[in-house]
């Protein structure tokens, strides 16, 4: 199992455990080895919400079927060269978030795979493989294309070798703007998802995406209660877009690897006027959704009353 690290001088909540050294492997296993026993849960919190979005942006409805299909290679593009209407994923790693939109699995199951016996001594190449066959046979009919956007190359590479991405850009648009290709390629975007990294994420991600599209897509993400989202809210504003954030619930994100994490949580959360308690204080850290729509919509059928009628 990769192990966390923390830079942080015992005793000083200052931060959260760094665990770069499994976002960005050939494979991910050692991602789900780190991360299981901590029960890292956003994705599978945020694919009910994801699913139940889809339809509302004109992506295929959201079924149950069990009628399992292919995965087949799709081009960015759709027929007369026209921009594929697609789910963008930011911060898309391996390609999680599509794995559970658009295939019969679950978290659980995912985590039970990669840290299975079955698939330890496997090479990467064997890995990639097994994993065509496993995710084609838990194909949903009603799969959506979906493209991942992310600074871990081997991660977007996985993604893709694998078949859980249509397409995918190893950038990091905080830092430089988008490459023609990611630019063509969401140009048919209808939904942006985040399920984590959105701490590391400002408006410079979103707006070169956005600026001049006549339909704005939505973005749904999922922040930790720890950090701030009015950045990219107010980016995201001055192109006309209104964000939402749901403050009927919250979601468990992962357990806190140390006392110390803890503390940092409770303080972070408690500095930006938010409650800790029976959420951070019982030993998890919390995130919420913030959905941003076109101001016309979410005024049409606010947040609360279109999670209410999903």
């Amino acid at each position: 199992m990769t192990t966390a690290g923390n830079e942080r001088t015992p005793g000083t909540p200052t931060q959260m455990t760094c665990f770069d050294d499994i976002y960005d492997r050939p494979d991910p296993r050692s991602y789900f080895g780190a991360l299981g026993p901590l029960e890292y849960q956003t994705p599978q919190h945020a694919r009910s919400v994801f699913r139940g979005l889809l339809p509302l942006v004109g992506l295929p409805e959201a079924s149950e079927a069990s009628e399992v299909t292919e995965a087949p290679e799709r081009p960015a593009d759709g027929q007369d060269g026209e921009p594929q209407a697609n789910v963008l994923d930011i911060c898309c790693s391996y390609g999680i978030n599509a794995a559970l939109l658009n295939h019969h699995v679950t978290l659980d199951e995912l985590y039970k795979r990669y840290t299975s016996p079955q698939v330890a001594d496997l090479t990467t190449a064997e890995l990639i493989e097994s994993d065509r066959e496993y995710y084609a046979a838990r194909r949903r009919p009603d799969a959506v294309p979906v493209i991942g956007l992310d600074i871990a190359a081997q991660a977007v590479a996985y993604g893709r070798a694998v078949g859980l991405l249509d397409a995918g850009f190893a950038e990091n648009l905080e830092t430089a703007p988008p490459s023609p290709e990611l630019y063509r390629a969401t140009r048919g975007t209808r939904l942006i998802t985040v399920t984590g990294g959105s701490s590391f994420l400002s408006a410079r991600t979103f707006r070169p995406l956005l600026e001049g599209r006549r339909e704005l897509p939505w973005v749904a993400a999922f922040v930790l209660r720890t950090g701030s989202y009015q950045d990219i809210a107010d980016g995201l504003a001055a192109l006309g877009m209104t964000t939402e954030k749901d403050t009927s619930r919250t979601y468990r994100q992962r357990c806190f690897t140390d006392s110390d994490e803890q503390r940092y949580a409770v303080a972070a959360v408690s500095a930006l006027g938010d409650d800790p308690r029976g959420k951070e204080t019982d030993g998890y850290f919390h995130t919420a959704l913030h959905l941003t729509r076109p101001a016309a919509q979410a005024a049409a059928r606010p947040l609360h009353a279109l999670l209410r009628d999903r």
